[in-house]
């Protein structure tokens, strides 16, 4: 960790009145609720728990349309939103709809810019591969940095520098960098969802919902959050950090995330924990 000291909290430390007024959870997928690409049984017992509970929860992840649409049918969660906030699958009833930020001319015209910067970097940067799940996407590119190919930090740097060259959004996950053209972001994900979702403004209620993640593209939704908690893997990305949750959990991946909600449902009366999290 270079000597970087963590500024978020235990999240045991967090107060049981703070837990007991959320209203829900929005969390990202790898490397939170997953290990190696699967949900871990402690994750998923947690959003079972969580949905029985009446909390909602809303994913929202750097991974494509198509590798989430059947997480989107399979997991307690209202919504997945995919590609960074460019994709939702939202549950109604037994169908799962997908809905797009970013309208079919705009999305038509990016599509050839986007083959023309994932064309650029494969040539320009040495070791450079798309990710395995580019078949799926819609609105980004993704190159892998560490799912089944690695980069060191020189190259991921080449490469968000060349994206952003370009005039892309460029993030990092655990795994890929991702780059698309137009404004949508984890962050405004939240908002489009609370709205579409509930008809209420994320502005309104942020002290209401909890977000959970675990790496240096949560960012945005660690300072938004009053309630942001990052899995123990997280300290991972410490030397590349500027902000940091508020709390962090002593459980990786998704025992951490089931430790955040067997506190979120024991602060709730008459709640029991989610079992999955020792």
């Amino acid at each position: 960790m270079s000597g970087v000291v963590p500024r978020s909290r235990p999240w045991s430390q967090c107060p049981p009145d703070a837990l007991a007024r959320v209203r829900g959870v929005f969390t990202d997928i790898d490397d939170t609720l997953t290990r190696d690409g699967a949900i871990e049984p402690a994750a998923l017992t947690a959003l079972h728990a969580l949905a029985a509970a009446g909390l909602p929860v809303v994913a929202i992840t750097g991974r494509p349309l198509g590798w989430s649409q059947p997480f989107a049918r399979d997991w307690p969660v209202h919504a997945i939103v995919a590609e960074n906030g460019a994709v939702a699958l939202v549950k109604q009833g037994e169908e799962v709809l997908t809905e797009f930020a970013q309208d079919a001319a705009t999305r038509s015209a990016n599509a050839t810019r986007l083959r023309a910067v994932a064309g650029r970097v494969l040539r320009e940067v040495p070791n450079a591969t798309l990710a395995q799940d580019s078949a799926g996407r819609a609105t980004d590119i993704a190159i892998d940095h560490s799912e089944f190919a690695h980069l060191d930090d020189a190259a991921i740097a080449a490469v968000v520098a060349l994206m952003q060259c370009e005039g892309m959004v460029a993030t990092v996950s655990s795994i890929h960098v991702n780059g698309w053209f137009g404004g949508h972001s984890k962050l405004t994900a939240a908002q489009w969802m609370l709205e579409r979702l509930f008809g209420r403004t994320l502005a309104d209620e942020l002290p209401d919902w909890l977000f959970v993640g675990d790496s240096t593209n949560d960012q945005p939704m660690f300072e938004a959050f009053p309630l942001s908690v990052g899995v123990a893997n997280l300290r991972r990305f410490a030397a590349q950090l500027r902000h940091w949750p508020t709390y962090i959990t002593e459980g990786e991946r998704g025992v951490g995330f089931a430790e955040v909600a067997d506190a979120v449902l024991a602060a709730r009366p008459g709640r029991r924990p989610a079992a999955g999290s020792g």
